[in-house]
């Protein structure tokens, strides 16, 4: 009789990183990217999600520390409406900030 070996994979170790929801109100909006120090500031790398009730989300997981970012509404820049906690940017206007 012959025997059948088979091997299983160990599962991937689950990252303890949590995850981030950021989210924005802006229903006259069609594109919001998310952007900040966490992606290099590239203003493609974090397209957010829009629904139908105007809201846009974008869900990352972040290293911990403080991380400043913006969210780029249709080619304009825009602070965190719903975080009033601001650091100084060398463009002469204000990041949002937050510890994760």
């Amino acid at each position: 009789m012959a025997t059948k070996t088979t091997t299983k994979k160990a599962a991937a170790p689950k990252s303890n990183t949590p995850s981030v929801e950021f989210t924005l109100f802006a229903p006259e909006a069609a594109t919001v990217f998310l952007v900040g120090d966490f992606n290099g500031w590239d203003p493609a790398a974090s397209p957010m999600r829009r629904f139908k009730d105007g809201t846009f989300k974008k869900s990352l997981k972040l290293k911990g520390g403080r991380h400043e970012y913006l969210f780029l509404v249709d080619g304009q820049w825009w602070n965190d409406p719903a975080n009033g906690n601001r650091a100084a940017n060398p463009y002469g206007g204000e990041n949002s900030v937050i510890e994760a």
